[in-house]
């Protein structure tokens, strides 16, 4: 882990701090160290972000065979560190402010300070907020099967949601799970056509559909789920012993309210060059407005968000701030 006193000690003042260790922030971290600009990324968790979890992508250029999450941003990590990125992982931002031409961010390990700032720091699960999640989250309720799935051999398991990343992970707890249900608001998937393929072809997959989540049961573990027809409101009971959940995603700004303009739902609002309302601070991958929520194109801004941080610390240069 990266000495983040040391990094900010004695007024020191960064090139660029990249927060956020996904296929974004990671992407940000190899352009800029390639640019030799003095660059720190952190990361709250091990940097890898959700692809780290997830069990294959099929979809990113260059892997006809498909590759797995964490083989794929191992990969871009081992790059990174490979052109010289120092990484402070375990390491929340907890603020961001603006003295002047120098950003400040407060992290749990100190100040650190640096005249562009990359946010690259995802999202996360959206919770169901029925009765008994909070309950017997870590006892039968998921929101990750690669973590959690070899827990349920043999047994039968609920997902709850309609797209592509409900339908992998379906697909991927078939690998353990006896049964697998998978329960959607509508009468057909939003996921991928392939995916949607696969899993109404899939031996061990049955579905509910048309019923929402009204509440988890169980006792020392999930039990079951009442599920309610989103039409009539008919409720009925469904034995489970595990369900996992994929209703949607929040962004992870709550440390930003206040530094930077925020859309409705809380992610970042940028321009065509990924600025976002304070100077010098750029935004990149899913926790952005408008982002397409694939890996290749959190690559692409964490690329256009390099390039321009690496512009905005070199234009400082040229007019003598730095």
């Amino acid at each position: 882990m990266t000495d983040v006193n040391a990094e900010s000690g004695s007024g020191k003042v960064l090139d660029v701090v990249v927060v956020g260790g996904g296929p974004a922030g990671l992407t940000a971290g190899i352009y800029l160290s390639r640019a030799r600009m003095n660059t720190l990324l952190l990361e709250k968790q091990s940097p890898g972000g959700a692809p780290a979890l997830t069990e294959r992508i099929e979809n990113y250029p260059g892997f006809p065979e498909g590759i797995s999450g964490y083989e794929l941003v191992r990969g871009m990590r081992r790059q990174a560190e490979g052109f010289g990125l120092r990484i402070s992982s375990f390491n929340p931002l907890l603020g961001l402010r603006e003295e002047g031409e120098v950003k400040v961010l407060q992290t749990e390990e100190g100040e650190i300070r640096a005249y562009a700032v990359i946010l690259a720091t995802g999202m996360r699960p959206a919770k169901l907020g029925v009765p008994g999640e909070e309950e017997f989250h870590g006892r039968g309720v998921s929101y990750c099967a690669t973590c959690d799935g070899a827990f349920f051999k043999d047994s039968v398991v609920a997902v709850v949601g309609g797209g592509n990343s409900a339908v992998e992970e379906a697909l991927f707890l078939t690998r353990y799970a006896e049964r697998v249900v998978i329960v959607h608001r509508r009468d057909r998937l939003r996921a991928g056509k392939i995916l949607q393929e696969r899993a109404l072809s899939h031996p061990k997959i049955d579905f509910k559909w048309k019923k929402v989540v009204k509440e988890i049961k169980g006792d020392q573990r999930v039990t079951g789920l009442v599920l309610a027809d989103v039409e009539s409101g008919e409720e009925e009971e469904l034995p489970v012993e595990g369900v996992f959940l994929y209703v949607g995603n929040l962004p992870n700004t709550e440390e930003l309210r206040g530094a930077v303009e925020l859309d409705e739902r809380g992610f970042i609002v940028t321009d065509a060059d990924l600025r976002t309302s304070m100077k010098g601070v750029f935004a990149a991958g899913d926790v952005r407005a408008g982002a397409v929520w694939q890996v290749a194109a959190a690559v692409g801004d964490g690329v256009r968000a390099a390039l321009n941080a690496q512009f905005h610390v070199e234009n400082l240069r040229g007019t003598a701030y730095v």
